[in-house]
C-alpha cells in the first residue's frame, strides 16, 4: 500500500516520539509537528483506517507492523542524510531540515550509494 509523503512523516514523528516518551498520544505529535489538533485528528484517523497504527482507549497510539516497518526506513534514511550532510559541512540543524526534505523523494540506489559511501568513510 502506498503512503503520502505527510502519513511518512506522521509515522516517523510517532515513532520517535515512543522512543523519547514511551507512549505517544495526538497531543504529542501536534506538539512535535507543530501542526493543528483536527489536523493531526484526520491524520490519525487515515493513518488507523490504513492499518498502519492502532489507538487504544485511552488515546495512545502504537505502530502496527506495517506502520512500523514505513517509519523505521524513513527515520533511517533521515539520520543517514543528516550525517551525511553534517560530514559536508552543514550545520547539524540545517542538515536535519534538509534531510526530512528529502528523504522521501530519494531513490533507493541514491540512498543505497550514500549509504555505501557514509560507512567507507568510518574509522575501522
Amino acid at each position: 500500500m502506498n503512503i503520502h509523503e505527510s502519513g511518512e512523516d506522521y509515522l516517523e514523528s510517532i515513532l520517535m516520539l515512543k522512543q523519547r516518551l514511551g507512549q505517544v498520544r495526538s497531543i504529542d505529535i501536534v506538539n512535535d509537528l507543530g501542526y493543528t489538533k483536527p489536523s493531526i485528528s484526520i491524520a490519525m484517523k487515515r493513518l488507523r483506517e490504513n492499518g498502519f497504527i492502532e489507538m487504544d482507549g485511552e488515546g495512545f497510539i502504537s505502530l502496527t507492523e506495517a506502520g512500523r516497518t514505513i517509519a523505521e526506513k524513513v527515520y533511517s534514511r533521515h539520520r543517514l542524510l543528516t550525517g551525511f550532510l553534517v560530514s559536508l559541512g552543514v550545520s547539524e540543524e540545517t542538515a536535519a531540515a534538509d534531510a526530512c526534505k528529502v528523504e522521501h523523494d530519494l531513490s533507493d540506489e541514491t540512498f543505497e550509494h550514500i549509504k555505501a559511501y557514509m560507512q567507507a568513510q568510518q574509522p575501522k
